[in-house]
């Protein structure tokens, strides 16, 4: 390598390692430290990094990793499901936006052709931007989620026709255009069925045999494969390489090895989407712009607005809320990476000059810009106008608990329920032990309280919904989740005014024992010990030491604060691919419909065991009955709580709604 290119790339890492570090420390998304470094060192700026197409070329697959990851929370049924967010909203809003900067343009002189071109640039929206902050939100499936979603998919879909209307435009071909749109479309056709084919029936049994190897290295490379190859044959047909990653997302989403293909891809995805990022804020000429700056600022201005307006309005014809249809404008309500990638194809083609581009490019870049701190606080600003009108759903889930509050009493309060907090909640239901959960994972929330769990919405770090939740009249509170900070918040909480009450805390191992001890934690649970705690019982129990001596050992460990088991040598840990299998399994609810196959029938006819599912209990007219018997006849409107992978889960839906 020659000196000269290494001193680009550690320019180039410095920079931008400052960028981002200065921008997350003031809370603003790294996005824009990335933009910034593009603009700074890029040709128009610094001049430190050349915009080359291999540097172009290579960033490109930051989105096509960006879109595989997307394409794993998305199964093909689910997709099917969101025919109406891609086709309805996704479609009117391309078409609406591309032929209003059309009849725009032509009062400004602006040839036909070349207004449609840029009306479908402004028509898309970044999916790098959308995906990665609603996903890091824990927005992605909430409606306004959904909404977006659908319409980014729609929208990358209808890159191609725009691609193949500037090559023709471009070459001077406009008499064979809708040739070469139905060619295209043919092909694209053939080439989705190729991979939806290859991976519905070969991708699992080559990934089982991949595993069977307990190589890290090879299943990486694997998922690496798959991803290229199907974002190769998409490209080939047409299609933009993002298209085929995300099919095979798709396809790999539907197997066991999600969550390990998603973990092995992730700096992938991080690091080339980072590129890509830099190389967009590499495009912009600022003294081009200079002259045009008002154009500029009023172009990213109007594009925000009116966006914004248009997928609103448009929402409303999928949902019934307004402020759902709001956040589904905030959050697209800017353009996108193919823009730029459309534009710059007109640009190639001489399809824009270098005045009307730049304001073009300068408008979108403006537009990214400010996107991520309208996407990051889009529930905030529809509260705000729509405070009065609407309820949102987490308006929804805290006034559960303040309803809640009036009942519970003599019992646990659990903050946290994921795995532990739902352990904890079937012992105590064993004891007859009442008990009010809290959580901040909406959907968690939702699906247990399908299955008749007292479990609401709260942030247990607000005293007013401990107090909501009955902390007055609690016996016990019970911190199941890891986080210093939050458990630090609770104690600091609870204990101005509960002195005497007992306070679980549950850590990971001994780093904050001391702290939350000090704190007022009754007793602290470090995850490590206890394990250690639990071997060495059963051993020395399989070694012939009586059991009143083994108590007595444990019982002093405990009491010392586990000294004896503080001090260890710590060594680098590793994950071996197949361990990570049985974390996974997770509680699902499923409520009967009338023209579900399983109505009618009983649970053993369904045989949910040959897909890794067993129904663990079934909620009917408001009474929950665990470990339902084999012969219970299932009935229309019937609650069925599943134990499962999310994979098996979804094939025992699909048997229970479809047969």
């Amino acid at each position: 390598m020659e000196g000269g290119n290494l001193d680009t790339i550690l320019i180039l890492l410095g920079m931008t390692v400052l960028a981002v570090t200065l921008l997350m420390r003031l809370r603003l998304p790294p996005i824009l430290g990335y933009l910034i470094t593009g603009l700074v060192v890029g040709p128009y700026g610094l001049g430190w990094l050349p915009n080359s197409a291999d540097t172009r070329q290579l960033a490109e697959f930051g989105v096509v990793f960006l879109l595989f990851t997307l394409g794993l929370e998305f199964s093909l049924a689910r997709l099917l499901a969101m025919k109406k967010e891609v086709l309805v909203l996704g479609g009117l809003q391309v078409v609406i936006t591309t032929l209003t900067v059309v009849l725009v343009s032509a009062a400004f002189g602006i040839s036909t052709p070349v207004a449609v071109v840029i009306g479908g640039a402004f028509a898309m929206s970044s999916t790098a931007i959308v995906a990665k902050q609603l996903k890091e939100q824990v927005e992605l499936h909430q409606p306004h989620g959904r909404l977006a979603i659908g319409t980014l998919l729609f929208q990358d879909i209808a890159v191609v026709p725009f691609i193949i209307l500037i090559a023709s435009l471009s070459d001077g071909q406009t008499t064979s255009l809708w040739n070469n749109l139905g060619l295209a479309l043919l092909k694209a056709a053939a080439v989705l069925s190729l991979v939806w084919l290859i991976g519905r029936w070969m991708l699992r049994p080559i990934f089982h045999e991949i595993a069977k190897a307990r190589s890290a290295e090879l299943f990486t490379l694997a998922v690496l494969l798959f991803t290229l190859a199907a974002a190769f044959l998409t490209h080939g047909a047409g299609l933009s390489l993002a298209l085929g990653a995300f099919l095979a997302g798709m396809m790999l989403g539907e197997t066991e090895f999600r969550h390990q293909v998603e973990a092995d891809i992730r700096p992938f995805r991080d690091m080339l989407l980072g590129l890509f990022f830099i190389t967009i804020g590499m495009l912009v000429n600022p003294a081009a712009i200079q002259p045009v700056w008002y154009w500029v600022v009023l172009g990213g201005l109007v594009l925000v607005a009116f966006k914004l307006m248009t997928i609103m309005l448009l929402a409303r014809l999928i949902t019934s809320e307004w402020n759902t249809a709001f956040r589904a404008g905030l959050v697209l309500a800017h353009g996108g990476e193919f823009s730029f990638a459309l534009f710059t194809l007109a640009i190639a083609g001489g399809l824009l000059n270098e005045s009307l581009a730049q304001i073009a490019l300068g408008s979108v870049m403006l537009s990214m810009a400010v996107s991520p701190l309208l996407i990051r606080y889009n529930l905030r600003i529809s509260r705000q106008l729509f405070a009065d009108t609407e309820t949102t759903e987490r308006d929804m889930l805290e006034h559960d608990v303040s309803a809640h509050h009036i009942i519970a009493d003599d019992h646990v309060i659990i903050c946290g329920f994921g795995r532990v907090g739902q352990n904890i909640a079937r012992v105590l239901e064993n004891e007859n032990i009442d008990y009010v959960a809290l959580d901040l994972d909406p959907y968690r929330v939702r699906a247990a309280r399908a299955a008749g769990d007292p479990v609401y919405f709260g942030d247990a770090t607000h005293l007013d919904v401990l107090h909501a939740a009955g902390l007055d009249r609690a016996k016990a509170l019970v911190q199941s989740y890891y986080g210093i900070d939050v458990s630090m918040k609770i104690l600091e909480q609870v204990r101005k005014t509960h002195k005497e009450l007992p306070i679980i805390v549950r850590t990971r191992d001994d780093n904050y024992l001391d702290q939350l001890q000090e704190a007022g934690a009754t007793e602290v649970v470090p995850e490590t010990f206890e394990a250690s705690l639990m071997i060495i019982a059963h051993l020395l129990q399989s070694l012939g030491v009586p059991v009143k001596r083994i108590i007595r050992d444990i019982q002093d460990v405990r009491a010392h604060r586990y000294e004896l088991l503080r001090s260890v040598f710590r060594g680098k840990q590793a994950r071996r691919i197949e361990q990570t299998h049985s974390l996974r399994e997770q509680l699902g609810t499923y409520e009967l419909g009338s023209d579900d196959h399983a109505v009618g029938k009983v649970i053993a006819d369904l045989h949910l065991e040959n897909y890794g599912v067993v129904v663990t209990a079934i909620r009917r007219d408001g009474i929950l009955g665990r470990q339902p018997d084999g012969s219970t006849v299932l009935r229309e409107h019937d609650v069925l709580v599943m134990f499962g992978t999310p994979e098996d889960l979804e094939r025992a839906e699909e048997r229970i709604l479809k047969g």
